[in-house]
């Protein structure tokens, strides 16, 4: 009901125009409505627990690498799980079970997640190296890079039939890392982004060594459709750190890290995927409303009462938002001054302030530069009616 008492505050006479822009919420829901299946964001997360069964992969003193990883991903995906009922939590496993590299991607896939997050243990022949890294996909820039990877890799050995699965891939071949240089490209973005939290937590959170963020050429991040990170949550090859990751408080503060990475992550990606459903909407509003302005309204009448003290206005809106922003905000892009315009639980943004409509239709020009769905919006004393009703109270 506030929904269509919103609507009807637009413009009760307009009887057309809401029809179809109540239809087209159909396609672009509001973000003011909460709701679990709305379309952008963060909805679907696989929590990968690096090696199991057969493969243990690295080995420390008194721990093996599938145990801890699989104690990690179980404690983050219980609190998202717990914190976070409109995400769906996917395990590529769940118990010591072997798990091939190509089916975990696969997983993921057909899950059609959001985020891949695999999580591992580190290693080196040193016992002095510690700290935590996470990798993204792409080209190894360092031999210690590609040291980590041909290690994780080298899991693929444990398959049958593995040199057709991956393409002739060969795990003790730097040669066979050429192939990755372009892999994971259309999401490199999301993944550091998620990569830089992950890292920030863990020295803030967990207290540990950052040893930054690195690209190497992973097969578990290869065929991944998503934004993919692997983390080594530290060395099992250092007796300190070791004790540290096998502890209850060590696995405890490791996975609150990666939870509050995650947590930090899906809150910037859920906020633009508002701005994207809202500019998607009110595109499909804009159209409703250009539709209605070429039809013949003979009903139409203006209110009673209108004089000449009443103030009518033209400004160019840029973003919807479902939270204020703040007038310095990056997504205003340099435009000033930035008026905000806020209608029920909803927060308009729109620069420019014009009496002309031609004028301020030549302004809506250059800031579709920026904002190629921006468009002309119309206020009477500082509230904003139907952009056709402003044009015939101007025509009067």
């Amino acid at each position: 009901m506030q929904l269509i008492s919103f609507f009807k505050a637009i413009n009760s006479k307009t009887q057309t125009l809401y029809h179809s822009v109540l239809l087209a919420l159909l396609f672009f829901p509001f973000s003011v409505f909460p709701q679990n299946d709305f379309p952008y964001g963060i909805r679907k997360v696989v929590i990968d627990a690096g090696h199991g069964g057969k493969d243990p992969g690295s080995v420390g003193k008194y721990i093996q690498e599938k145990d801890i990883t699989l104690a990690i991903a179980l404690k983050v995906g219980s609190y998202i799980e717990k914190n976070h009922k409109d995400v769906e939590v996917v395990y590529t496993r769940k118990d010591d079970t072997f798990i091939g590299l190509n089916e975990r991607s696969q997983i993921a896939n057909e899950a059609e997640a959001n985020l891949f997050i695999s999580i591992h243990c580190n290693s080196n022949p040193s016992s002095s190296p510690y700290g935590t890294e996470t990798y993204v996909m792409g080209l190894h820039k360092s031999n210690d890079n590609l040291e980590v990877a041909m290690r994780e890799n080298a899991v693929v050995t444990y398959e049958e039939d593995y040199t057709s699965k991956y393409e002739g891939f060969d795990p003790n071949s730097s040669e066979s890392f050429i192939i990755f240089s372009l892999m994971q490209n259309a999401f490199l973005d999301q993944s550091l982004a998620i990569a830089s939290n992950i890292q920030s937590e863990f020295k803030d959170r967990a207290q540990r060594k950052d040893r930054g963020i690195k690209q190497a050429g992973f097969l578990v991040l290869w065929k991944t459709s998503m934004p993919s990170v692997l983390v080594e949550v530290g060395f099992l090859s250092n007796p300190k750190e070791e004790a540290f990751i096998s502890s209850e408080q060590g696995k405890e503060y490791l996975a609150s890290a990666i939870y509050r990475a995650f947590r930090s992550y899906k809150e910037t990606i859920d906020a633009k995927g508002v701005l994207l459903a809202q500019d998607k909407f009110d595109s499909t509003l804009k159209n409703a409303q250009a539709a209605q302005q070429t039809e013949t309204t003979t009903s139409w009448q203006p209110k009673p009462n209108t004089t000449s003290t009443e103030q009518l206005e033209f400004m160019v809106q840029i973003i919807v938002s479902s939270k204020q922003l703040a007038k310095d905000s990056e997504h205003f892009k340099g435009f000033t001054p930035i008026e905000e315009i806020k209608v029920n639980s909803i927060y308009k943004y729109a620069v420019g302030r014009e009496t002309s409509y031609e004028k301020i239709q030549e302004y809506c020009t250059i800031v579709k530069t920026k904002y190629p769905d921006a468009f002309v919006i119309a206020l009477r004393n500082g509230k904003q009616i139907p952009l056709n009703e402003a044009l015939k109270l101007q025509s009067n």
